[in-house]
């Protein structure tokens, strides 16, 4: 038996915007990776960076744990460490450093070191698991148990997926994406966390308490934009048995008054959603739910199920109002089906958020005013507004390397900065980004404002929106077309 300690790096009070929300949510592939360890049969301590005051707190916890091992397995569940902040690579790293500095063994996984798996050996990582990496950690592991002084090289040796150091030189094997492996099907090790610190901050922050779940690992899709570094486009969806029956335990044990669904793509088959909302009738066990899903997947059907299941809220990648930049995205979605979905889902009275992403390759004046009116059609509940983020390994990132300078990775998840030469300055889609949030959010007043009022307000919002499409040539880049029919579009979008 050896003693493990399971950690990850992504530190709430680093990202001072998700600081600010407030909403946060336990690292679960971090916690199923405990679980499946310790079924090994290892001693196995958890450091949670989530709620930590920052770096400084992993020195007491290290000494405390004495472990053998550390894993630094970060959560492929949170988007944003899909993202590969700058400020959490930084904290890894100077953990790891502490780590390697006590003698320790240091195995390393998750989206940013699978891409860039030499700022994490430079560090002092000894293996740096690329994709899930589940075989490679469990043969690392075992060896170590047999023999916990073998060398290095014994340690390493034939093990694909990983890379290592090698006298100076980084030694990788890459096996292409894997699907799930389907030994990581246990619940979570969910009493390794102090529960009630999450409990005490969702609280204070907004009234009700908030855990998450998921149901799935991967995406079949195809978007050229969309991570894909842990597991390609495969897709494994738990039994829809299993996943209302951890429902049930989390709500018996810990009364969440929320779910949040933490799959890429939730659901997908409409019989799979039917079945989960029968075992959680049986089983009383459902708790109002959100989801990330696609507009596509959306039929008259599927809204049912997810309405029987529980779903309170449901977001939508809708990205962009533009058919011509889906289309460029390999989105794989219309322009109609976002407003179809939208409808049904609120019709049925389940929330509806869009994604929307600015700034794509090849987008223009007219095609960012093309989502400003589907906002205004659709007329989501709430939206998130992102610029696009090149990330590595996807079809997108390979397209616009050549044009990325020294900065690579966002230093938090509101820097909002162009990373690649788009139509238009970083300040332009900042500004844009804030006007359609006013948008929604005026929408959302209406009921409670006199119309006279309303009508007033949404004048205002829309002399702010042809002041910023007259004022758009001075943050114009080269690669800006001639905004074609500006006028046309700009009067379509009226009235909010």
């Amino acid at each position: 038996m050896l003693k493990i300690q399971v950690g990850h790096s992504y530190f709430l009070r680093y990202d001072r915007k998700q600081w600010e929300r407030g909403k946060p949510y336990p690292p679960l592939a971090t916690i199923q990776i405990a679980a499946l360890l310790r079924q090994m049969g290892h001693a196995i301590s958890l450091f949670d960076a989530m709620l930590a005051e920052g770096a400084e707190d992993y020195t007491a916890s290290l000494q405390a744990a004495a472990p053998d091992v550390v894993v630094f397995y970060e959560d492929n569940f949170n988007f944003l460490t899909k993202m590969c902040l700058g400020v959490m690579r930084d904290a890894a790293c100077r953990m790891i450093g502490e780590a390697r500095a006590r003698g320790v063994r240091i195995i390393v996984a998750g989206s940013d070191a699978s891409d860039q798996p030499e700022a994490f050996l430079a560090a002092g990582a000894h293996a740096v698991l690329i994709g899930e990496g589940i075989a490679a950690l469990i043969e690392l592991i075992g060896r170590l148990e047999c023999n916990r002084d073998i060398d290095h090289a014994s340690w390493i040796a034939g093990i694909p997926g990983i890379a290592t150091q090698v006298t100076e030189k980084t030694q990788m094997t890459r096996i292409g994406a894997v699907p799930p492996d389907p030994r990581l099907t246990l619940r979570p090790a969910w009493d390794l966390l102090d529960i009630e610190r999450y409990r005490a901050m969702w609280q204070e922050r907004h009234g009700y308490f908030s855990l998450n779940m998921a149901a799935s690992r991967g995406c079949p899709f195809r978007c050229n934009w969309c991570a894909k570094p842990i597991w390609g486009n495969h897709y494994n969806q738990r039994s829809a048995r299993d996943m209302a029956a951890e429902m049930t335990y989390l709500k018996q044990t810990f009364q969440p008054d929320h779910i949040w669904m933490a799959d890429d793509i939730f659901g997908f088959h409409v019989d799979w959603v039917t079945e989960f909302a029968e075992h959680l009738e049986s089983s009383h066990g459902s708790v109002p739910f959100t989801i990330q899903t696609r507009a596509d997947l959306i039929s008259e059907r599927m809204a049912d199920a997810l309405k029987q299941a529980g779903c309170a809220e449901t977001w939508i990648g809708a990205e962009s109002g533009s058919q011509r930049v889906l289309d460029a995205m390999n989105k794989g979605t219309q322009v109609p089906e976002l407003i179809a979905a939208r409808e049904r889902l609120g019709s049925r009275g389940i929330r509806v958020g869009f994604f929307i992403q600015l700034g794509y390759q090849g987008e223009q004046l007219n095609d960012l005013i093309a989502t400003r009116e589907l906002v205004t059609q659709a007329a989501p509940d709430d939206i998130g507004v992102s610029v696009s983020y090149p990330l590595p390994g996807t079809k997108f990132y390979e397209q616009v390397k050549a044009q990325l300078g020294r900065k690579t990775h966002w230093d938090d998840s509101d820097d909002l900065a162009m990373m690649f030469r788009g139509a238009y300055d970083s300040e332009f889609y900042r500004l844009v980004r804030d006007l359609l949030h006013e948008q929604v959010t005026l929408r959302q007043a209406q009921p409670e404002e006199t119309a006279e009022h309303y009508s007033q307000a949404c004048a205002a919002l829309d002399t702010r929106w042809s002041a910023l499409i007259a004022s758009e040539s001075i943050h114009r880049t080269e690669h800006a077309t001639s905004p074609l029919a500006t006028t046309r579009h700009a009067a379509a979008a009226q009235n909010c």
